[in-house]
């Protein structure tokens, strides 16, 4: 039987983000963020590690928090088999793309959007030295805490420095840019089917000073898996896909065979002709016996809560020998210093 290990990470002290001076001027001027929504507001910008350890054969997520997280979002493109890219001048361009509204405590959103914009400091603590977001990502973007975590549980500081990995759907580039900053990671490769997402994404990687460790792609991950495109240098995949819209709150349990445009078993299967090691990035409320299903007779699996403020934004599922990294964290009190 397949066995799944629950824990729950909270939000770590800003200190343990790891961040090079900005290599940028700040663009606009950014006074303290508005006061959250009252419904949806976190207590706390800041937390001590906690954890909390529980094994699982057979059962779903239940956690009835209302905070939002969602994915980097991508969508499907043409199964085209060149592979373009992004000239590296390209990284210091200071007009953003049509899409891209620079909004500022003098011109806010207005309407739903204007309740993400107040968390902007918690999706980038750099947002006012100029971050670059497309519409979507604002709905999309991993958490920097979260993603710091992340990157911690898959690349530990005790870990080789030569590791590559591939962001499959890097969005604007918040978990490409916690990948870059970790000492443990020689390079990312950072893809996504958006002109305008990767143009951001290079954007805010320059304002973090790791665009030099970043290979952006803009092209449909599925056609790079197709041509087996660099797959002898990557160490893990990443996958952050599109959750189907803000609706995915609206199931207690969701289901990811109905996840769109991909599911999970697709996702997963695709990703395995890249390499073994792979982590997903998966709703809150994300059905446990699904992820199990995934995995061998025998096998096990870790899934992490991610939190903030006590609240789970999404959990991170780890397979091949992630899933013995975030293991081996787990036991140690989640000191990743240890592997």
């Amino acid at each position: 039987m397949a066995k799944l290990n629950t824990s729950t990470r909270d939000e770590p002290q800003t200190n343990d983000l790891q961040q090079p001076p900005a290599k940028r001027r700040r663009r606009d001027s950014e006074s303290q963020d508005r006061s959250s929504s009252p419904s949806e507001s976190d207590s706390s910008d800041s937390s001590s590690d906690s954890s909390s350890d529980s094994s699982s054969d057979d059962s779903s997520s239940n956690d009835s928090s209302s905070d939002d997280s969602s994915s980097d979002d991508s969508s499907s493109s043409s199964s085209s088999k060149e592979v373009p890219t992004f000239p590296e001048d390209e990284a210091e361009e200071d007009t953003p793309p049509p899409s891209v509204i620079l909004y500022t405590d003098a011109d806010p959103p207005s309407g739903q959007l204007y309740w993400y914009w107040t968390q902007r400091q918690r999706y980038f603590s750099r947002y006012s030295e100029g971050i670059w977001m497309t519409p979507d990502s604002w709905f999309e973007v991993t958490p920097e805490a979260v993603a710091a975590k992340i990157t911690s549980h898959m690349f530990p500081p005790a870990s080789t420095s030569s590791n590559i990995v591939m962001d499959a759907f890097c969005g604007v580039g918040g978990n490409s840019i916690s990948f870059a900053l970790s000492p443990s990671v020689k390079k990312v490769i950072a893809i996504d089917t958006s002109p305008d997402a990767i143009a951001c994404a290079r954007h805010n990687a320059a304002i973090y000073g790791v665009s030099h460790k970043i290979e952006f792609v803009c092209a449909d991950f599925f056609a790079l898996v197709d041509t087996r495109w660099k797959f002898e240098e990557i160490s893990a995949v990443f996958l952050s896909p599109p959750w189907g819209g803000p609706t995915y709150k609206d199931n207690q349990v969701f289901d990811l065979e109905q996840m769109q445009p991909y599911t999970v078993s697709y996702l997963v299967e695709r990703a395995r002709e890249v390499c073994e090691d792979i982590a997903l990035y998966l709703p809150r409320t994300s059905d446990l016996n699904q992820l199990a299903a995934l995995i061998g007779d025998g096998e096990e699996m870790e899934v992490v809560h991610y939190c903030l403020g006590r609240k789970s934004k999404a959990i991170g599922a780890y397979f091949g020998t992630l899933n013995e990294r975030v293991k081996m964290a787990r036991e140690n009190g989640w000191k990743t210093g240890k592997i």
